[in-house]
């Protein structure tokens, strides 16, 4: 599977910024990645990678970190294998490298749990 991110950039606090990732190939199993789960994790500088918003591909199931809820929204376009993050009200906190994972997860809000991911998307958020 290749993950391609896309969509970051430089916004001042209280912007908005739309993210893409766009899935295509199969995994190792030879399944196609419209079964799987799509997390979007961050990482800042000096920091641990987090979980930010995951949705399962199939049934449209979303989980959000508290951090984000009610500012961000996932939703996922199946006829063009893309899944988007809807950044909304960023914060100077909102600041990182964001990357979007593919797996099938126990734990979606767990990076250890995902074996694909794309190259991430810089995100920044000025005060």
């Amino acid at each position: 599977v290749q993950l391609q991110a896309s969509g970051g950039g430089l916004v001042q606090a209280g912007g908005s910024l739309r993210l893409s990732c766009a899935a295509s190939g199969r995994t190792f199993s030879g399944r196609t990645f419209t079964i799987y789960t799509i997390g979007w994790f961050r990482q800042a500088p000096g920091k641990e990678r987090e979980f930010v918003a995951a949705i399962t591909w199939s049934g449209g199931s979303t989980y959000y970190a508290d951090s984000v809820k009610g500012r961000f929204t996932i939703s996922r376009d199946n006829a063009k294998n893309t899944v988007y993050l809807q950044m909304t009200s960023l914060k100077p906190e909102d600041t990182a490298v964001y990357y979007c994972a593919l797996d099938l997860p126990r734990d979606v809000t767990m990076p250890s749990q995902y074996d694909y991911w794309g190259r991430g998307t810089q995100v920044t958020v000025s005060s």
